[in-house]
């Protein structure tokens, strides 16, 4: 496994912020498990993307109530909600974007791989309704153990005959997310100026931040890079700790996800020079319009 970068094609009306004045393209993206502790806050942000004409929220209880309070914000984009399987058809279709944050969060003493047992089931069960119902959409996935849940994915894909491995990412974002705030504070910049590569997967320590490679340059010792890469590689851990058991990085990895959402969106209007690092069964490839 590898992580891709994900980079759009060309698209000159977009490339102050990546954002036109005039219409953009209709956009119609999912959220599955939109009530859970990742969900809800993935799903406001997606609200707030001018690139979103349509949100769809589903999960097995309490989305309408989601979808309610979300469909508020004075945002471009139309909201539904959907509840349950009979409801998942209408969730999918005429998606471009699919995120899946769907399945139980970590624990105290929980690895990522505790989890597999779990969310493996309910991403298989995801991923065939994708197969049937939106399978040409840009797939998302966050549910841990994204190092497993993405290979699952792979698998269901490819029995439903619609497997495209430029379509399929493990969502990665939050690990860069965290190397670049880590970075920032060790090394005195401003974290918005911070560039920092993370290669590998989405666990422990197949998480590989190359701080040697980060910018703007410090030059920082050696033991502050091996301390910078432990805490990379530990945040998940850090963050469910600090909780007391009473929930792991949902906020942070919401944030996440709409970063590498909103990077996804871009890519299908043409906006040029977008990248981002995912986890893919394949080599790096190009994600084109």
């Amino acid at each position: 496994m590898f992580r891709s970068v994900a980079r759009s094609a060309a698209g000159k009306h977009l490339l102050r912020r990546g954002y036109a004045t005039e219409s953009v393209p209709d956009r119609k993206v999912a959220v599955l498990g939109a009530a859970g502790g990742i969900g809800q806050p993935l799903a406001l942000l997606m609200k707030l993307n001018p690139l979103v004409s349509q949100l769809a929220l589903y999960d097995i209880a309490n989305t309408p109530g989601v979808a309610a309070d979300v469909s508020h914000v004075n945002t471009r984009s139309k909201v539904a909600g959907y509840v349950g399987e009979d409801q998942l058809k209408q969730a999918l279709e005429g998606c471009d974007v699919v995120i899946i944050p769907a399945g139980v969060p970590r624990k105290p003493g929980m690895t990522r791989d505790d989890l597999f047992n779990i969310n493996a089931g309910i991403v298989k069960g995801l991923c065939a309704a994708i197969a049937k119902y939106c399978p040409n959409a840009l797939v998302n996935m966050t549910s841990n153990p994204v190092n497993s849940t993405v290979p699952i994915a792979a698998e269901v894909f490819k029995k439903a005959g619609t497997y495209d491995e430029k379509k399929l990412f493990g969502v990665t974002t939050l690990d860069v997310v965290r190397a670049k705030t880590f970075y920032a504070g060790k090394a005195k910049v401003n974290v918005a100026d911070v560039n920092v590569p993370v290669v590998g997967g989405h666990a422990g320590i197949t998480i590989l931040p190359l701080f040697s490679q980060a910018t703007p340059k410090a030059n920082l010792p050696e033991e502050d890079i091996k301390a910078l890469t432990k805490r990379t590689q530990d945040g998940g851990t850090e963050v469910v700790e600090a909780k007391a058991g009473k929930g792991s990085a949902t906020l942070s990895m919401a944030y996440a996800g709409a970063i590498f959402a909103d990077a996804c969106l871009k890519g299908l209007n043409g906006v040029p020079d977008v990248v981002e690092c995912s986890l893919s069964l394949n080599f790096p490839s190009l994600l084109l319009r």
